[in-house]
């Protein structure tokens, strides 16, 4: 598909709130003592009713809680301690404090305020998913790293995508979660790196203070231990895992860094058997493409994709090779309309490759590109509605998957 400029309402709207840039999210909090900063909220768990909500400080400080309760309510806030330790990774001095919300209620906006020591954060909320199946949208892209500037850029984009998806009086309709395929760092080893990182993603923040939650995968920079201490996985995680956002779609996040075969390809199998039987949508992300625009194939292209093509994923979001992709449907190793499409390849700050559009799974009705992008997905119980949108408000691509029979 040609480029052509906004028509959507949507898009039209958020092409608008990026000219207008008004914004009371600022990046960069300090990181002076135990003043919170780096605040995040992280789904790897039901989204309906958990979410993690974390933030850094400079100094250990000795108490650490979150407030929490039901946006737009009268009752006094509820209180849970978080779990904190220091970073590893060089020599910056920087802690972690993860508090770990479950028993939350389904499609409702959640008042969270950071506490540590006698250091506060502002007010923000984030929602949790529905458990009814209606209309929403997530975003996804991959590869943030290498240039700052850039990338608060996107961040920037992303703030106004999510402002403009909803009404403050209706969340009916609204963009629920960020899907991040990885290389957030040039090294993932280097804690610098990480709070440059997180200080940035304060910008996703809306201006009215809403909090956009993450579903992190692992990229090929993103080794070492730093990964796991800034979302909030257990030390030893492997970083895969399937949600629910909503009671129809099925997103499962799988780690490309690690062994794609053994017990994580047997892991996904049961995931998708069990997932495809329940849910209208099955998506998949991970790092390394399996159809790539630029590199040569991950190994998931053995591991995964037999996987994806016997339980009928509809659609898979990969990473990594610094370009705009869609692939044709695919099945088998060639072109079939019953087949899986996977897009990419990460534009969130990464400087661009050009990509070879020659390659059979790129020709139309595919395509390649480059840009800094991210993907809009909307979810209805008609079709899964995708948008490429570029930082500029250009409508790059779009396609639409129909539910499987």
């Amino acid at each position: 598909m040609k480029r052509n400029k906004c028509t959507h309402m949507l898009i039209l709207g958020i092409f608008c709130s990026l000219m207008l840039g008004s914004r009371t999210a600022t990046a960069a909090a300090p990181l002076i003592g135990t003043q919170p900063a780096q605040w995040r909220v992280v789904w790897t768990d039901d989204p309906s009713t958990t979410a993690t909500v974390s933030w850094s400080t400079a100094a250990a400080g000795k108490s650490h809680t979150l407030r929490f309760r039901v946006k737009g309510t009268d009752e006094s806030p509820s209180a849970q301690l978080a779990e904190s330790g220091r970073y590893t990774g060089g020599e910056s001095e920087l802690y972690y404090h993860h508090v770990r919300l479950t028993e939350l209620q389904p499609a409702t906006a959640y008042e969270v305020q950071m506490i540590s020591d006698a250091d506060q954060s502002p007010v923000f909320y984030f929602v949790t998913a529905p458990s009814t199946d209606r209309e929403f949208s997530i975003l996804h892209g991959g590869d943030s790293r290498s240039d700052h500037k850039v990338r608060r850029r996107v961040n920037k984009m992303i703030a106004s995508l999510v402002a403009s998806s909803y009404d403050n009086n209706d969340l009916a309709d609204d963009i629920l979660a960020f899907a991040h395929g990885g290389d957030y760092v040039v090294t993932g080893t280097k804690m610098d790196l990480w709070s440059a990182w997180l200080s940035d993603h304060e910008l996703t923040a809306g201006p009215d203070g809403r909090l956009l939650p993450v579903i992190p995968a692992r990229g090929n920079h993103d080794k070492g231990k730093p990964f796991n201490e800034v979302f909030g996985f257990p030390d030893e995680d492997l970083n895969y895992y399937g949600i629910s956002i909503g009671p129809q779609v099925r997103f499962t996040t799988l780690n490309s860094e690690t062994s794609t075969a053994g017990d994580q390809a047997k892991w996904l199998k049961v995931e998708l058997k069990e997932s495809r039987a329940s849910h209208r949508w099955l998506l998949a992300q991970y790092h390394r493409p399996v159809y790539p625009a630029v590199k040569t194939p991950g190994p998931g292209l053995k591991s995964w994709v037999p996987l994806f093509e016997k339980y009928n994923v509809d659609l898979v979001c990969e990473a990594d090779g610094h370009n705009i992709k869609r692939t044709v449907p695919i099945r088998d190793g060639v072109k079939d309309e019953t087949g899986v499409v996977y897009i990419g390849e990460g534009g969130l700050g990464v400087p661009q490759r050009t990509p070879k559009p020659e390659r059979w799974f790129l020709n139309s009705p595919g395509m390649a590109d480059k840009g800094h992008h991210v993907f809009v997905l909307k979810f209805t119980q008609e079709a899964l509605q995708g948008t490429c949108l570029l930082e500029d408000g250009t409508v790059r691509d779009q396609f639409i998957r129909k539910p499987r029979q």
